[in-house]
């Protein structure tokens, strides 16, 4: 009946489909969505027309349902959360990577498109230094995500709670605050959070954004709020989507003024994402311009992202420009995942071994794994002494077939048991005769308990009862026998029925 729960939990995984066959099966369709990806860019390009991704996106589709299922399950073991989050991590990546396919294929549909409006790929996550989402930031992206949908009250609620807590994202808040406050006719109250922020914050980079909004507010004291201005935001970006292919050099001008003005934040995204789309100078200058700090910090973490887009070796040469001048870990952060977009091996290593911040460093790992670094990423792992760094290498490789002799030589050699546990999960996702012949030997010369629970979750992953039964049948452990059949009881095999027809029958 346990078993019968688990299935229901997990809202339509067919019938025997475990955590394990859950991580599996969202692995392979987004490595499907990669594919599929990757094959429609080579056709369109090869045409010099658009063919739309149904296919890759349908894949990413289903493995995420995948990983959403696998998050309904109670009682996931170490091993199988560990896979979720990476999971959760690589199938981000892919979106964007898809996102980035798409705005390219936009590029060669030119001017001549169906007017869609453009929507920016959602890639930024602001984090705190330490890598991590904080409280503050939860409120922050609550916040703007009221606003998106102009609920105005919940957008001054978040942000007044974000701007109490007086952190980073303090005078940001204070901001947007007074622009909900605004949006809302408050116009007194959003003078007065315009004021907070220049007194306690002179030198905030939201400065000039809230003198924009101050002027703003002035002018509209005593008018009524007007609907109608919110619903033209679409056709203005339809309007300036046409006018970036046909006449950059007028649209330029006006989508700088846009992200000058006290937009809100969809249309500020939007403009920047128009612009990014442009192939001319003037454009290109607006979105260097902002990548260096030429406005607010969500404004530049974008206009950073957006060069990776680019990946020409001017963008790539300005973003190592960047990086080494920055001393800010969020800016750097930004600049690595810009260079995990355009694929830039290179420049990815050399973080690697070059950065000091730990957390600097498993971005670009990151970042190494989605731009299909196997051979950088294993030279790095021969060379690394850290055991925190050796497991990031280890979770950005890809679990295939052909990693599995050297995953099981490491396995074998490896000293320190956090590093071995990895690299026994990870042979654990990979369904091969190998592994199902080493596991076992493994076990019974292994000391370390967690890594013999992870080498007993690998042979669950397996399906190798058989190797369960002998194991429960010899181990003196009574938590790790317990271990033992409890995985056996979730297993349709004959060996483990019999074994556990036998248990009861003692």
């Amino acid at each position: 009946m346990k078993r019968l729960a688990w299935v229901l939990a997990a809202q339509g995984l067919v019938w025997g489909q475990t955590p394990d066959d859950a991580i599996r099966l969202a692995q392979q369709d987004a490595l499907q969505a990669q594919q599929m990806a990757d094959l429609a860019r080579r056709q369109a390009e090869a045409l010099k027309e658009v063919t739309t991704d149904f296919g890759a996106a349908n894949a990413l589709q289903r493995a995420n349902q995948q990983l959403l299922q696998l998050q309904s399950m109670p009682a996931l073991n170490m091993q199988q959360q560990d896979a979720m989050r990476r999971l959760e991590e690589d199938l981000r990546l892919r979106k964007m990577d898809l996102d980035l396919r798409g705005r390219d294929l936009a590029f060669m549909q030119g001017p001549g498109a169906p007017p869609v409006p453009p929507v920016p790929p959602k890639v930024w996550s602001w984090v705190g230094p330490e890598g991590k989402v904080t409280d503050e930031e939860r409120l922050y992206r609550s916040g703007k995500s009221a606003l998106e949908d102009r609920e105005w009250d919940k957008a001054v609620s978040s942000f007044r709670r974000v701007a109490d807590r007086k952190g980073a994202r303090a005078d940001a808040a204070l901001y947007w605050l007074a622009y909900a406050q605004n949006k809302m006719g408050r116009r007194g109250e959003a003078q007065a959070t315009l004021a907070t922020l220049l007194r306690d914050f002179p030198g905030s980079r939201w400065l000039d954004d809230a003198k924009a909004l101050d002027l703003e507010v002035k002018q509209s004291a005593g008018q009524p709020v007007s609907p109608e201005s919110e619903a033209d935001e679409d056709l203005k970006i339809l309007a300036l989507n046409g006018m970036i292919h046909t006449d950059p050099e007028r649209a330029t001008p006006v989508l700088q003024n846009l992200l000058q003005k006290s937009t809100s934040p969809r249309l500020k995204e939007r403009a920047l994402f128009v612009l990014a789309q442009s192939k001319a100078p003037q454009a290109r200058e607006v979105i260097v311009k902002l990548a260096r700090g030429g406005g607010n910090p969500d404004l530049q973490y974008k206009a950073i992202e957006y060069l990776g887009y680019h990946n020409t070796a001017e963008s790539r040469q300005m973003l190592g420009d960047l990086y080494s001048g920055a001393s800010d870990p969020l800016v750097k952060r930004a600049v690595i995942r810009s260079y995990a977009i355009g694929r830039d091996k290179e420049r990815l290593v050399a973080v690697v071994r070059g950065e000091q911040n730990a957390e600097l460093r498993k971005e670009a790992i990151r970042g190494l794994g989605q731009s299909g670094a196997d051979a950088e990423l294993w030279q790095l792992y021969q060379g690394e002494q850290n055991a925190d760094t050796k497991v990031e290498i280890l979770r950005a490789l890809p679990g295939n077939k052909e990693s599995i002799d050297r995953l099981l030589d490491y396995a074998k050699s490896e000293k320190d048991p956090k590093v071995r546990r990895e690299l026994v999960q990870q042979v654990g996702y990979i369904r091969h005769p190998k592994a199902s012949e080493a596991l076992p030997g493994m076990y019974a010369g292994e000391s370390d308990v967690t890594v013999r629970r992870a080498i007993l979750d690998a042979l669950y992953s397996q399906k190798n009862a058989k190797a369960l039964v002998d194991i429960a049948k010899t181990e003196k452990d009574a938590g790790l026998r317990r271990n033992v059949v409890e995985r056996l009881s979730h297993m349709k095999s004959k060996e483990a029925q019999d074994y556990l027809v036998e248990l009861l029958n003692k």
